[in-house]
């Protein structure tokens, strides 16, 4: 189901006159609750009771324009594009930063040391390098030690009554999380994550989680505010949630690649699948810094920093990453996050 854009002005209108004012929600009473009342009872089998905690929880729930200006205008991509300039990139050197640092990047060793059990477990099992799943870890949510502030009922009723562009999705999700809520015996009241609806370690949306997240330490709960649990549910994640794009154990994620001069302006960049080959890549102008098979499948990423324009080659792994995150930003700070860890780790183990 797709929804009319609104012009980037108006939305940008709507959005700074909202943002900070306080609103009433009312959700209780939105002409759209008796549609999610309707689908948790056909399609969920919520009884006269569970509905019941959901009413108590939509009376309870606040609207916060915020979080939909924040969804809107995310980091990941570089925030809203100048309307004047339609080949517009953000800057990496802007991003990169807030992921890829010494910080992150020594408490991500520190983490994988700490749960060395469980990450060689995952990797024996989904083929998924800890170094990449702590990445996500360390992207998502600092490994842990920041999983959100939000009440996820209110970004989710925020999001799924009120979004100009996105509200069936979030609609959905926000079906998915009183499914949830009841299936864990949680308080929907009482749960926190991002301004999106994420939760726990892994950012998982409420559906993700129902679907794909691992008791993983057998304490009889799934519960993605554990490490255990979050660690192996991400490595199942990238394997399974999309066949087409799954994780291919053995395998990197991306090769630097240089052009002598900018493809041509209508060559695919960016994308969120490995829909080229090397050789159509070289037959565009680009070369991978190794020597790769004509037929391999890959995909070409272009980033800005400052006045340079840096290329790389992206093979099928990357693309994985993009079923987390579709930002071409996001798998980038993830790929970049891991391969530092991984020179940190083997720089640790020499020292010994």
């Amino acid at each position: 189901m797709q929804t009319r854009l609104l012009p980037s002005a108006l939305l940008g209108l709507l959005l700074a006159t909202t943002a900070n004012a306080p609103v009433i929600a009312d959700y209780a009473h939105h002409p759209k609750t008796p549609l999610l009342l309707k689908t948790l009872h056909d399609d969920y089998g919520f009884s006269a009771e569970d509905l019941d905690v959901v009413k108590a929880a939509l009376d309870d729930a606040k609207k916060l324009p915020k979080l939909i200006e924040k969804e809107v205008n995310n980091k990941e991509a570089g925030g809203p594009k100048p309307e004047d300039q339609p080949n517009y990139l953000p800057d990496w050197n802007a991003y990169q930063p807030i992921h890829v640092n010494a910080r992150n990047i020594a408490n991500g060793v520190r983490y994988l040391r700490d749960n060395a059990e469980w990450f060689a477990r995952a990797e024996a099992e989904f083929g998924v390098p800890p170094t990449v799943v702590a990445a996500i870890m360390g992207v998502e949510t600092k490994y842990g030690t920041y999983s959100g502030k939000y009440r996820v009922l209110d970004a989710l009723a925020t999001q799924g009554f009120d979004h100009p562009r996105r509200a069936p999705f979030f609609f959905s999700e926000l079906t998915e999380f009183f499914a949830f809520a009841r299936d864990a015996s949680r308080k929907p009241t009482e749960l926190l994550g991002s301004y999106a609806g994420a939760m726990g370690y892994a950012q998982f949306m409420p559906s993700n989680y129902r679907w794909l997240a691992l008791d993983y330490d057998n304490d009889g709960k799934r519960d993605l505010w554990s490490g255990p649990d979050a660690i192996g549910s991400i490595a199942h994640y990238l394997t399974r949630y999309d066949p087409k794009r799954a994780w291919r154990r053995g395998e990197p994620l991306v090769v630097p690649a240089t052009a002598n001069s900018a493809p041509p302006e209508g060559f695919p960049r960016n994308g969120k699948f490995a829909d080229q080959t090397i050789a159509s890549l070289r037959a565009a102008g680009v070369q991978a810094a190794i020597a790769l098979p004509d037929e391999t499948p890959v995909g070409l990423v272009q980033l800005r920093r400052g006045q340079i324009t840096e290329y790389w080659v992206a093979l099928p792994n990357f693309y994985a990453i993009q079923t987390y995150n579709p930002r071409v930003f996001y798998a980038m700070a993830v790929t970049q996050l891991a391969n530092a860890l991984a020179e940190a780790q083997a720089a640790e183990h020499a020292a010994r």
